[in-house]
């Protein structure tokens, strides 16, 4: 479990840090402060060594990205990625994660361009020593696992294919990381996430975070086939007492929003969850239960939670549980982020559940 975070020259921070993280932690501050730019900073991080396909997900979620005519393709604008939006042959980024205070044992991504071919060079390692020391170390650029190097278009940009055939290539390779963004899931992932679930212990719980918004359901399905629904959400149907089969479009936003959360975190199992505007969709009434959804199963399946809010029923629900729980290793934690500030402000259970108690606002 993650209990700081660094991160240096990536998107809108040239430096910026995250200490006393806990096993559930909400990002909140205002427009363009940087709180989804810090939930990719993570997903690079906590991704295996050679899931790079992180890469493309993240630069194609923002359209940072131009057609390539010549191959049919896109190319990734990869410049978007670095402070100021600019890249030269000096530029770098570096995003690590201490996982054990007192063994500092630290998770390090590198990312950097490499002038001599141009091409950019990613690096993802654990190593118990400090940043310095590694990249004095010769060992570091002879180790060829440690990460990948990509060949840059004469415009800068990554050709997506090479990221394909890294996929190709590493497939066996996969890490125990679920990213929801504010759109919720797809529905293709939706599928493959609901096939690894369905017919384990954590289907029941599927079901039940269903049951927070509507609790008549009895069960949830996919229907696939000539047969099937059509459109983004007509894959998954679901069944009342009266027997009657719904599809899940019938039944709003907050529906689709609350599978997509209860799918991603038990498929999230010894890893992270990273979700974004958490509460998309969700009434005001409903954010308690879901904040004790989340949180109990991530207690259960040993799973890291960072979320991102705007709003201020989102944090003040998520107090009913901060209030409940004695200070811990888990630890809730609310960080507000601000423009140039290159720390959180951190807020712990009992701050958070003081300052929803007085109206004192934390966003």
């Amino acid at each position: 479990m993650l209990k700081s975070l660094k991160i240096e020259n990536f998107r809108c921070f040239p430096s910026f840090e995250m200490g006393q993280l806990g096993r559930l932690n909400l990002i909140v501050g205002t427009n363009n402060s940087g709180k989804t730019s810090i939930l990719e900073a993570i997903q690079l991080l906590v991704s295996t060594s050679f899931d790079f396909e992180v890469l493309d997900e993240i630069l194609t979620s923002r359209s940072e990205y131009i057609e390539n005519e010549e191959s049919q393709d896109k190319d990734l604008v990869i410049r978007h990625l670095f402070y100021g939006h600019k890249v030269d042959l000096e530029s770098k980024i570096s995003i690590i994660g201490q996982n054990d205070i007192e063994k500092k044992e630290e998770i390090i991504v590198s990312i950097e361009i490499d002038p001599k071919l141009p091409s950019l060079i990613i690096k993802s390692f654990k190593r118990p020593e400090s940043i310095r020391d590694i990249e004095k170390s010769n060992d570091l650029d002879s180790r060829k696992d440690l990460g990948m190097q990509y060949l840059l278009s004469k415009d800068g940009n990554i050709p997506a294919r090479l990221l394909q055939n890294t996929r190709k290539r590493f497939v066996e390779h996969t890490s125990h990381i679920q990213f929801v963004n504010s759109s919720s899931l797809t529905t293709e992932k939706a599928l493959n996430l609901f096939e690894d679930t369905v017919l384990t212990p954590e289907e029941d719980l599927v079901i039940q975070a269903l049951q927070i918004i509507e609790p008549q359901i009895k069960r949830i399905a996919p229907l696939i086939g000539k047969n099937g629904y059509k459109g983004t959400r007509g894959s998954f149907i679901v069944q009342t007492p009266e027997n009657q089969r719904i599809p899940i479009g019938s039944m709003g936003d907050g529906m689709w929003r609350m599978l997509g959360l209860a799918l991603a975190i038990v498929n999230a199992k010894d890893g992270v969850l990273l979700v974004d505007e958490i509460d998309t969709g969700l009434h005001f009434t409903v954010m308690s239960d879901m904040w004790k959804m989340l949180w109990k199963t991530a207690k259960r399946l040993n799973v890291q939670i960072f979320a991102t809010t705007h709003s201020n029923d989102c944090w003040k629900s998520l107090s009913d549980i901060a209030n409940a729980e004695n200070p811990s290793e888990d630890g809730i934690t609310i960080h507000r982020v601000e423009k140039g500030k290159s720390k959180s402000i951190v807020f712990t259970e009992r701050q958070i559940a003081i300052a929803a108690e007085r109206h004192i606002e934390v966003r």
